[in-house]
């Protein structure tokens, strides 16, 4: 059986690459980016991408590429990730967060929270510009295909939809952020399109992002104003143990 990627757990420590090679505490090689591609000196270590090992120079050019590409590093792994600059993210199987995680609340799995929408593509992809869960931080750009829109009880709502790797989702807020749910909000993989549209948005399986478990990830996209929804969204899952908004 092939070894499981580590996960956002794993995640010990973020760095944004710049145009000089630079060496991070306990990462072999040296990391910078160049011209639009990543650029990965493994001075000796054993390091691959996509199951090809190199041990010399190599170049992925990754902007375009669906978040969090893994390169093995020696005994880690390292996300690359595109948001008008590279960032790395370095993952560690032994992380305390990973080890020490008591499991992550759900609410029962309800079928009223399946809902159909209506898929609304744009004449073109339109970018957007998000704020991240660390106000520090810059707003990064990110890929909007379209809206989604659906009714909830006495509501129409509609969502900006996200597109990455060819996936379309939302991250959202609602009546239970900060209360029994992540502050910060949650994020949702929208189904295939119809031929019609029609799309379902399973909110059962509405998961947490990846700050509400790492302070690792400051960039965690907030949603966009359209995106909190007006009434509390009791699916999905809850607020992990070992936070408390």
């Amino acid at each position: 059986m092939a070894p499981r990627t580590p996960g956002w757990l794993s995640a010990r420590s973020l760095y944004w690459l710049d145009a000089t090679p630079r060496r991070y505490p306990g990462l072999p090689g040296l990391w910078s980016q160049e011209q639009g591609e990543v650029v990965i000196d493994p001075e000796e270590a054993t390091t691959s991408f996509g199951g090809e090992s190199f041990d010399t120079v190599r170049r992925l050019a990754q902007a375009d590429a669906p978040d969090d590409q893994r390169v093995t590093a020696g005994e880690l792994e390292v996300g690359i990730t595109y948001r008008d600059s590279y960032m790395i993210v370095v993952y560690d199987p032994d992380a305390p967060t990973r080890r020490n995680l008591s499991g992550v609340p759900v609410f029962e799995p309800n079928p009223d929270w399946v809902l159909t929408g209506r898929y609304e593509p744009y004449e073109s992809s339109s970018p957007i510009k998000l704020g991240s869960v660390d106000p520090e931080l810059s707003e990064h750009t990110y890929d909007s295909p379209g809206l989604v829109h659906f009714q909830h009880a006495h509501h129409t709502c509609t969502l900006r939809v996200l597109r990455s790797g060819g996936t379309l989702h939302t991250v959202f807020a609602d009546g239970t952020s900060g209360v029994t749910t992540y502050s910060a909000g949650r994020s949702l993989v929208i189904s295939d399109v119809g031929e019609d549209g029609r799309v379902l948005l399973d909110f059962n399986r509405a998961v947490n992002l990846p700050c509400a478990f790492s302070d690792n990830f400051p960039i965690c996209p907030v949603p966009p104003p359209g995106n909190r929804l007006p009434f509390a969204v009791e699916a999905g899952e809850r607020t992990p143990r070992e936070k408390t908004g």
